[in-house]
């Protein structure tokens, strides 16, 4: 007996329906991707890594890597970063989602925790992509006040001596990653040595001691 054509028709979209209720409707990738030039990059405690599950909401977000470098993601749960690059984060949650999803599209993307400091409008910690450069850093903190010198921007990290030193100029087109910024540092925007703000008070005190100067040799 011959089917009629609508029965046929049901036939192949069942056949062609997804294997489980939880896969991702709609034409999904056979491969995960890594954002970027950042797939070797190394994770480190502080950074903060945007993980993108293609049309699954619930297991795409932010999250921190902490202390340990550990990250808590839904139902796969504690995930160790340590020592591993982007790449290799990527594939872990690939391999883990694989047991819920067909093909799960997973993108990861690297930002960095940094504490930018000194003559700034808005000092305070900013989440950053490596991709960016310090000079876009520190215009997220408002860019340097009058009395920022941009031409001496430091980077310092753990508090310690050591000091990477850079001109804007020459460097502003070069990357965190590049330059090897990294969570916990701190971009510090250091004061003029001598300010247009310096100037009007040395006036001022000039003008004091002349009148004091000349209050005494009238008397």
């Amino acid at each position: 007996m011959r089917l009629p054509l609508v029965a046929l028709v049901v036939a192949a979209s069942a056949v062609a329906a997804p294997l489980t209720a939880q896969d991702t409707t709609g034409a999904i990738p056979t491969q995960g991707i890594v954002t970027g030039a950042t797939t070797g990059y190394v994770v480190h405690p502080g950074d903060v890594l945007d993980i993108h599950v293609w049309g699954q909401d619930a297991f795409s977000g932010k999250f921190q890597v902490d202390v340990n470098g550990m990250i808590q993601y839904p139902v796969i749960g504690d995930v160790n970063t340590s020592n591993l690059t982007i790449a290799q984060i990527r594939d872990t949650l690939r391999a883990g989602l694989s047991q819920i999803f067909t093909t799960p599209f997973v993108t990861v993307t690297p930002l960095f925790r940094i504490a930018v400091l000194g003559e700034v409008f808005r000092p305070g910690l900013y989440t950053a992509d490596p991709t960016m450069t310090v000079i876009d850093v520190v215009a997220m903190a408002g860019g340097a006040n009058s009395s920022g010198n941009m031409s001496k921007i430091r980077v310092l990290r753990g508090g310690k001596a050591t000091e990477v030193r850079f001109d804007a100029g020459a460097l502003g087109g070069r990357s965190l990653a590049e330059i090897g910024v990294r969570s916990g540092d701190e971009i510090v925007v250091p004061r003029k040595s001598f300010t247009r703000e310096d100037l009007g008070i040395v006036l001022a005190a000039a003008q004091v001691a002349l009148s004091v100067a000349i209050f005494i040799a009238v008397h």
